[in-house]
């Protein structure tokens, strides 16, 4: 006869782990029994169920809101195309006040820039931490600098230094708006492109004085922010701020287009000064935005419908 081979010992279950899993296992079919068309939960486990629909509320989100902002890009860009070279018009150099005051040319124009200084220092200063911010505000600071070079002595050659500190900070300022509204590390990575392409659509209107480009470097941040502000839920506090900002730069460039009727009035301030003075108001109202924001909880934020997650 064969020997008797020895039994192994029998494994003791793990009832507290076979109890998770059970319980585990159960909670999650609750959740899809309870979770209807509409979006509502059954009250078997509320936080699993507010943590699942909020999953499910920004996956959903995300897709066509991808998909609208890279249409919107490829659209602007091939219509960039289709329109003919924009060379630089000589009479933009010609301002309505050209007045010399104190020994400066263009007196006005030219002062008007130090509100650029002010805002962008404090920027600095305080803001170090996110390269995006740093950029934007590095940006007002050097538009304080370059604008009042050229208007010191308004040419093409001094433009250049004028439109360069302000195209780091229309590309700084949609990557802000991505990393809050859509993802940090999206934005963070958005950045050096869009400064890229900055910089090149400056050398392009150098080269072969075209500016279709640098027009779109200018005014596509603008319709992206407003496309990520009306379909992405703020992280934070203070959207007036940017929407202040916003209707700030608006009027800047009213002023900037009724330059000599603006002086016509009392031949007093230009409509040119007064969009340095609108533009700046502009930037302090982002720079109010980072000294006074705060961090909105989920809570307070979460999908119609869910319940928010108990302690």
């Amino acid at each position: 006869m064969p020997k008797d081979v020895p039994s192994q010992p029998r494994r003791k279950r793990d009832s507290s782990n076979f109890g998770h899993r059970f319980r585990g296992s159960h909670q999650i079919f609750s959740l899809r029994r309870g979770l209807g068309h509409e979006g509502e939960c059954s009250s078997a486990s509320p936080s699993l169920c507010y943590s699942l629909g909020m999953t499910r509320g920004i996956a959903k989100q995300n897709l066509p809101v991808v998909g609208v902002f890279f249409g919107l890009l490829a659209v602007s860009l091939g219509g960039l195309v289709l329109l003919p070279p924009i060379p630089q018009d000589q009479s933009y150099h010609q301002f309505a006040d050209q007045r010399t005051i104190f020994g400066i040319p263009n007196f006005w124009n030219v002062v008007s820039n130090l509100p650029f200084l002010a805002v962008g220092a404090a920027g600095l200063r305080r803001f170090r931490d996110d390269p995006a911010t740093v950029v934007f505000f590095l940006g007002v600071f050097l538009t304080g600098i370059g604008s009042s070079y050229y208007h010191w002595d308004p040419n093409d050659g001094t433009l250049f230094w004028d439109r360069l500190p302000m195209t780091l900070s229309f590309a700084a300022l949609l990557a802000l708006v991505v990393e809050e509204r859509v993802n940090a590390r999206a934005g963070a990575i958005l950045l050096w492109p869009a400064l890229a392409i900055g910089l090149f659509s400056l050398l392009l209107w150098r080269w072969n004085d075209d500016l279709r480009l640098y027009f779109w470097v200018q005014f596509f941040p603008g319709l992206a922010v407003l496309l990520l502000f009306l379909l992405y839920q703020a992280k934070y506090t203070g959207t007036h701020y940017w929407i202040a900002a916003g209707v700030l730069y608006a009027l800047a460039k009213l002023f900037e287009f009724s330059d000599g009727a603006i002086y016509s009035v009392r031949n007093f301030l230009s409509g040119h000064t007064l969009k340095h003075l609108a533009a700046a108001a502009a930037c302090f109202a982002i720079l109010r935005y980072f000294q006074t924001r705060r961090l909105i909880t989920w809570p307070s934020a979460r999908p119609v419908g869910l319940p928010p997650p108990k302690a």
